[in-house]
């Protein structure tokens, strides 16, 4: 056996025993450690987990409240499962006096956490904020903080705070965000605005496309995220790209709707078309000034890449039932199709 052998085989057998005695002294130290038994629970206790939080750190919070027995008892539970690495941080209720592997469940489980933040896609910013101040931050907290904001690149507002956050539409990523007791306001919002610079950039908005910019990007992805389900944002998309091609209105009801707040509306009133706003695609040509929701990946991926077609029209004839076609005609059939199913309540009672 040459040397070279040699060394590979000693390095082979050096791992083995490596592997070899880790296990036995995970399961040692498993053995070693007292743990409570199963089926008395005590009463409820708030555990907070810190951003970035170990396993280590957290076997250590769970002794100090009195949730487990000892802290090898959890730890050891928590490096021989990985799902502990999604613990997620916050404020948990667990009870106390449980087995440490109950423990690592109740952790995982986001119905406990008591800050959960939950921000459906299409979600506007100030319905956003509203969540914040129930979670206990007070508006001026949030106001000193959007201006102390790190934009992504091209998704910037320049220093211009509107009324009502109308200019940070887009930049939160819809998602679901749980944060310790005692994270500043700053910290939770540049959180979801980094969190969509991410997703900005692996869906290529970030980078803009032909005669797009990123903000333009972003504000026809909230758009397709408006007007329709995820299956047919693709051809949504491609619909807004063919009405601004040919120099066409918009003429979408969700930036009126956008305007007015209000939501879950099917039908769109004559007067509302002529409210006085940039963001009413029926009095204006082209998109919007910016985004009207913050939009998720589906819809940010639809913006980018449209499916290929020659729609310039298209209407929910009733739910799950939308159309598309390039001819005026055949709009207006599924419109009296549609108007039929509105009066008989098809989309429900109508506001």
């Amino acid at each position: 056996m040459n040397k070279n052998a040699a060394l590979r085989l000693l390095a082979a057998f050096t791992s083995i025993l490596m592997i070899t005695g880790g296990i036995y002294l995970v399961r040692s130290h498993i053995g070693a450690n007292p743990d409570y038994a199963t089926g008395s629970p005590g009463a409820e206790v708030i555990v907070d987990v810190p951003e970035g939080a170990t396993g280590s750190a957290i076997a250590k919070i769970l002794v100090t409240k009195g949730v487990v027995k000892s802290y090898g008892a959890f730890y050891s539970v928590a490096v021989t499962d990985s799902h502990s690495s999604n613990i997620a941080p916050g404020s948990h209720r667990i009870n106390q006096h449980i087995p440490a592997k109950e423990a690592l469940v109740q952790l995982l489980d986001t119905k406990r956490i008591t800050n959960l933040i939950r921000i459906p896609e299409g979600a506007w910013t100030d319905e956003i904020f509203a969540q914040l101040i129930a979670q206990g931050f007070t508006k001026s907290e949030l106001d000193q903080a959007v201006r102390r904001l790190r934009f992504p690149a091209g998704f910037g507002i320049d220093g211009i705070y509107p009324e009502g956050y109308t200019g940070l539409e887009g930049v939160f990523f819809p998602a679901q965000y749980s944060f310790a007791r005692g994270t500043s306001a700053l910290t939770v919002l540049q959180t979801m605005m980094d969190r969509f610079g991410v997703e900005a950039i692996n869906s290529g908005i970030s980078a803009g496309s032909g005669s797009f910019s990123p903000k333009q990007l972003l504000t026809i992805a909230s758009l397709v995220q408006a007007e329709g389900d995820p299956s047919d944002f693709g051809k949504i998309s491609q619909v807004i790209r063919n009405r601004l091609t040919i120099g066409m209105q918009l003429q979408l009801d969700t930036t009126v709707h956008y305007i007015t707040r209000t939501r879950g509306q099917v039908f769109l009133s004559t007067d509302a078309t002529h409210i006085a706003s940039p963001y009413n695609t029926y009095l204006h040509y082209g998109l919007p000034p910016g985004p009207i929701d913050n939009p998720g990946r589906a819809a940010m991926d639809a913006a980018l890449h449209p499916v290929s077609g020659n729609w310039i029209y298209f209407i929910t004839v009733k739910p799950g039932d939308t159309r598309f076609t390039d001819s005026n005609g055949e709009f207006l059939t599924w419109k009296t199709e549609y108007e039929k199913n509105l009066a008989a309540g098809a989309f429900g009672k109508k506001s």
